[in-house]
Parts: C-alpha cells; structure tokens; sequence
C-alpha cells in the first residue's frame, strides 16, 4: 500500500510534533488538524506540512478533511477528564473520555469510509480495557475495540453499509493500534512533572510508589507508527510499545532526582493514604497531579506482556540513555503551554 499523505488527529501534540517530523523526513505530505493553528507553529515551517484550523468532534468536518488523503492517524488523547469548559469550547469535547476516547475514533472511522479513506493508525494505551474500574482506561479500551472492529469484514452484514462506512468492497479499514506505555521525552509530561516537584520539595508524599512502569521513548513510539504505515503485515493487529527496562514510581523519581542532583525523602504512602491524597488533589485549582482515576489505573502494572511482536526491527531507547539530556533544562513546549493557559 503506496501512501503519500497522510492525516493527523493530534499532530501538534506530543507525540504528533514527532511523528510529523519523521514522515517529512520520509518524503511524505503530511495534514495536521489542529483546534488553534498557533499551536502547530513549528509545524507550518514544514516543507510539506499543511496545518488547518478543524473541529475534529464534528465527523462532517473530518469526512472533509480526510478527502484526498491515503491514510489517518488518531493521536487525540486526554488524562484527566475536566468539567469546567471554557465559553469557546464545550467542556464535553475538551476533558470528557468518553467524548475523546469513544465517540472520536468512532467518527474517524465513519468518516474514512466516507472519505474513502482504507488505512487508520490509532494510538490506544497500555493497560487499555473495556471492564477496567479506571474511566481513562476503560474509555480507552472501548475506543480500541470500536477501532479494531472496523478491520473486520462485513460484507455478510446487509445493514453494514446504512449504518456504518462503505469501505471498499465491504471490507473494513486496514487498522493498526499500538498501546504504548507512558512515554517519555522532551516535553512529556510524566518525568517533568516530577523535575518540578523535586525541584520544589525537599519531602514529596509518594502514592502507589510500587506501580510499574515500562516507560517507552517518543522517537521509538513514533517511529513505530512510521514503520507501520506502509506495512501490510501490521494490518489488523495491535502492538503494545514498552521501552527496555521496568521501574516502580519510586524508582522513576529517584532516577528523575539524580539526574538534577537533588536528593527528596519520599514518603511511601501506603493504598489508603494514596488514594485520600487522589481524592484531595481533585479540589486543587487547576489541573490535578493526581486523581482516583489514575489510582485506579495504577493498581494494575503498566508493563508489556508479549503480544504480537512488530514485523521489523524496533530496539528501544534507555530511560538513562535520554533523561539526562532533556530533564536540566526549561520544558519549552510545557512552558509555552502554561503562558498560554496563564493568558
């Protein structure tokens, strides 16, 4: 499967800012919908970039947007879910997981059969399920199955073609889900906000201290979805994304300290005093560091578990290797982020 442009739900975010520098670097057109187009400064420098203003709720709009593209990528993800919107955008399209994790991918799916669009890359989560008591993961474990349905057949469905997209000879989009587990990098926005917090205080209150972790690099997560686009044989399969070694939370901060040479005392607070310290941070103004939801997601090891393996080379970066590099200095996308919420 030739694809020369490709569509990106979240390509000013994160990972997206990634991804998009490396399918230019591959030769390929890249169109990144974006909510402000401010946002993707950056990106608009791109020789085959284009960034354009979309309301991607709206599965009219990205029905217009996919139209003569070869494939799409679904980046768009929240953590914490947020009931206070601002007057220019509802807070159900903002911070509401359902809205974000469900509904989305389920427009983007309908709106590639429209568009007659076959390829869809969908970024879900590690620990990803529909029964989880963790709203973030339940949500996106839906969204998942919704995504993954789409790769199936349905030609022996007579209602298939009323109801949902009319892709190609009844058959469904050629779908690739990866689950990565939290990433890290320049601009993330798990190991700095620890950086912040050593920085700030010499004692830090530790909830679920022995949560697991297997943190993966934002140039390998994106690089796998580069290396997917045009491989037939990851088709229809889902792929978690891990990166060489498994930390405990206390592990990552201590290591998060060393590298600033700071030296915290962690309070290791045990599963009662963690969730009371959840449950209290939720009335802190603003967004929280912490929440029940991410309590309860991280009662379950967000670790990598076998599953298929990815039909080509991928060798994934050390933590150590890269936290140094990034962990010292200003978080300018962060930074840029908080004067403009600050505004």
């Amino acid at each position: 499967m030739a694809i020369d442009t490709v569509c990106i739900l979240g390509g000013s975010g994160f990972v997206g800012r990634v991804l998009v520098n490396q399918l230019v670097s591959r030769g390929k057109r890249v169109r990144v919908l974006t909510r402000r187009r401010e946002q993707a400064k950056a990106l608009i420098l791109l020789p085959t970039v284009e960034v354009l203003e979309a309301d991607v709720h709206d599965e009219h709009e990205l029905q217009r947007q996919f139209a003569g593209t070869d494939a799409v990528v679904n980046l768009v993800g929240i953590l914490h879910e947020e009931t206070r919107g601002r007057q220019d955008q509802p807070a159900a399209r903002r911070g509401d997981f359902h809205e974000v994790h469900v509904e989305l991918p389920r427009k983007v799916v309908h709106a590639c059969g429209g568009a007659g669009v076959t390829r869809l890359l969908h970024m879900s989560a590690l620990g990803a399920d529909p029964v989880s008591r963790s709203a973030y993961q339940r949500s996106k474990g839906i969204g998942e199955a919704l995504v993954r349905e789409a790769a199936m057949p349905h030609s022996d469905d007579p209602n298939w073609y009323l109801n949902g997209p009319k892709f190609v000879h009844g058959q469904g989009l050629a779908v690739t889900v990866f689950r990565p587990s939290v990433i890290f990098g320049r601009g993330d926005s798990f190991l700095n906000l620890f950086a912040r917090l050593v920085r700030l205080f010499p004692v830090l209150p530790l909830a679920n201290p022995g949560a697991r972790f297997q943190p993966v690099y934002v140039e390998d997560v994106a690089r796998a979805f580069a290396d997917s686009l045009e491989n037939s044989a990851t088709h229809g399969q889902t792929y978690d994304l891990c990166g060489p070694g498994i930390y405990t939370l206390e592990e990552l901060v201590r290591l998060v300290a060393q590298s600033l040479h700071r030296h915290p005392r962690i309070l290791r607070l045990g599963p009662r005093l963690s969730y009371l310290q959840a449950w209290a941070m939720e009335f802190k103004p603003g967004r929280p560091l912490m929440t029940r939801d991410n309590y309860y997601a991280m009662l379950k090891d967000n670790v990598c578990q076998g599953g298929p393996a990815l039909p080509f080379e991928f060798r994934p970066t050390a933590l150590e290797a890269v936290l140094p590099q990034y962990i010292h200095g200003d978080d300018t996308p962060g930074r840029h982020g908080r004067l403009r919420r600050a505004r």
